[in-house]
């Protein structure tokens, strides 16, 4: 089976297959650079998934100032007790739009990868 003629960063012959009928995998693909700066730039935007960690944090810190507050004595307790309530759904509104986001992500990986998966089957059709 035929290799690809990149060069991976560590300056090694790349073991990946050709895609496309041509000498180059995926990854060192002439074709594919600015496919792979999109994909590789949303990890960027994403901050390595922090910014729903900031905002959870956040989150537990309003939670820990009221459980002080209602036991200082400083929030009444039935008012702390809505409060809780409204910063719980606040957690999971954070929460759910973070499963959200990465069920798309996923669907959209997933898609690319069945469109390569076709594109790499078109190539290897008998007769073609």
């Amino acid at each position: 089976m035929a290799k690809c003629s990149g060069i991976t960063q560590a300056g090694i012959p790349c073991r990946g297959i050709p895609i496309d009928g041509s000498d180059y995998c995926y990854v060192h693909h002439p074709g594919y650079i600015e496919e792979r700066q999109r994909h590789g730039s949303k990890g960027g935007k994403r901050a390595g998934r922090g910014r729903p960690s900031v905002e959870l944090a956040r989150l537990q810190g309003l939670f820990e100032d009221l459980a002080a507050e209602v036991l200082s004595g400083e929030v009444e307790r039935g008012v702390g007790a809505v409060v809780g309530q409204l910063l719980n759904g606040a957690r999971a509104c954070v929460r759910d739009a973070l499963a959200a986001r990465e069920q798309e992500e996923l669907i959209g990986r997933l898609e690319a990868l069945e469109g390569a998966l076709e594109r790499q089957k078109e190539g290897h059709r008998y007769g073609a």
